[in-house]
């Protein structure tokens, strides 16, 4: 979605964020240590939320000043570094740039990145990403994700809402929002989901990763702003 001023905005969610960055019981069995690649609104939006939940993260930018910037409103469970660093550091990685990015990253870290949790929050847009957006759109952004991070546990998430919503939304008087998510490793997708309801909404599992396309740009399920069991009947899932 459009944004007028996305300077602006991302200054105004993490300013918000920073008055509350004292954590919060974590629905997690520990907190997760997690990497961002990616700092800008998605990024610092999500990171934020976790942080406020007790998770460290670490952010990382293409543009390392970027990356301090986001970290240095939030408090002492932030931190920043380098891709490869954010890489490194997490138990979980959250994906947070344009999806025509998503091979290039690939490329560069999937032996970093193998047997960790990867969750992929990108979306393809093939007048901005070409033709890696096209084949996503085709064949389904989780599986396309999934074959430039051979080895990760890909989990598909939080790429359905606008993070304007996610900001306004988080830890909401419930109903919750529903988030759908979809993964192939078991042990990958309850912690997504843990770190779902740490963000403060309601996970949605859709199923394995080829059914990510079910909430995709295109679909009934992407920007449906439903709770868990409005977007269920939305996709089709058993209630």
């Amino acid at each position: 979605m459009t944004e007028h001023n996305p300077a602006l905005r991302r200054r105004t969610v993490l300013g918000a964020l920073s008055a509350l960055f004292i954590p919060t019981a974590s629905h997690a069995d520990a907190p997760l240590r997690i990497g961002t690649i990616g700092a800008g609104h998605v990024g610092g939006t999500l990171g934020g939320l976790w942080i406020r939940a007790g998770h460290p993260v670490m952010f990382s930018a293409r543009d390392i000043a970027e990356a301090r910037s986001v970290a240095a409103g939030l408090g002492p469970l932030a931190q920043a570094g380098t891709p490869d660093q954010a890489a490194r550091f997490g138990d979980v990685v959250l994906l947070a740039v344009p999806y025509g990015a998503l091979p290039a990253i690939g490329a560069a870290l999937h032996g970093v990145l193998a047997g960790k949790i990867v969750i992929d929050a990108c979306n393809p847009y093939p007048w901005r990403d070409g033709d890696v957006a096209r084949q996503a759109r085709e064949q389904g952004a989780g599986v396309t994700t999934q074959s430039f991070f051979p080895g990760a546990h890909v989990v598909r998430a939080f790429n359905s809402e606008d993070m304007s919503t996610i900001d306004a939304e988080a830890h909401r008087t419930p109903p919750l929002l529903g988030i759908p998510f979809a993964g192939d490793d078991p042990a990958a997708t309850r912690s997504v989901a843990g770190l779902i309801r740490d963000a403060g909404f309601d996970p949605v599992a859709a199923g394995p990763l080829s059914a990510a396309r079910l909430f995709q740009p295109g679909t009934p399920g992407f920007e449906a702003d439903l709770t868990a069991p409005e977007l269920r009947r939305r996709l089709g899932l058993p209630s």
